[in-house]
Formats: C-alpha cells, sequence, structure tokens
C-alpha cells in the first residue's frame, strides 16, 4: 500500500511539473487547456508566474515530501487545491457551471483526498 501511494503522489508531482513547464514555455498552449485567455503581455506573464508557479510550486512540495519523508508537504498542496476548489465553488454560484468545471472540481477533490490520504499511510509518527 504505501508503495502504490508514493508512486500516485511521485506521479502526481510529475503531473505538476510538465504542467508548469507547458504554462512557462507555452503559455498560450497552457492557458488554452485552462480556458484561460491571456491579454497582452501583461496576461501572458501572469499566466506563467501565477498559473506555471502554481503548479512548479506544488510539484516541489510534493517532490520535497516524497525525498525527505515529510508528508506535511502534501497536506500544504491539498490546503492550496482545496482554496482552489472553494474558489470554484464560488464561481459555480456566481457564474453558473459547466461539465468541464464540474469534471475539474470532481479533481481537485480527488487530489486532495489522494494527499490526505498520503499523508496518513506515509507519515513517520513523531
Amino acid at each position: 500500500m504505501q508503495r502504490v501511494v508514493q508512486v500516485a503522489v511521485g506521479l502526481m508531482a510529475l503531473a505538476f511539473f510538465g504542467i508548469a513547464l507547458n504554462f512557462l514555455f507555452d503559455p498560450l498552449a497552457g492557458a488554452a487547456q485552462f480556458a484561460v485567455v491571456p491579454e497582452g503581455i501583461r496576461g501572458l506573464n501572469t499566466v506563467r508566474g501565477d498559473l506555471g508557479g502554481l503548479f512548479l510550486g506544488a510539484a516541489l512540495l510534493l517532490g520535497t515530501g516524497l525525498l525527505r519523508g515529510q508528508t506535511v508537504w502534501f497536506l500544504a498542496v491539498a490546503v492550496v487545491m482545496g482554496a482552489i476548489a472553494v474558489g470554484r465553488l464560488l464561481g459555480f454560484a456566481l457564474d453558473g457551471w459547466s461539465g468541464n468545471s464540474v469534471m475539474e472540481f470532481a479533481g481537485e477533490l480527488g487530489i486532495i483526498a489522494v494527499l490526505v490520504l498520503a499523508h496518513r499511510v506515509l507519515r513517520v509518527p513523531a
């Protein structure tokens, strides 16, 4: 069970890293995948910095947690994903929803669940 959870978190870290690279080095393609339309240089900079940085940070936190065996780092990413999910819920209430946005919300909840499970399974008691 521990190995499966480690692999799941490792794959998540790699996926986040890949998404980050896409935002950082091809912001138009990354933005299009997330239904974001950057406006001018400032918009591209925001996509690179905010979205690329978000996913790069998440990848680094998960990798740090795996390499150091300190699963509290997983919870940091879970909190950020939770904040994103809250923002999405607010969007549902204020703007409506689409099938894609509901699937993305479900994915965020799934990420949170995996990371909390990983913390419980892999943490070393103090």
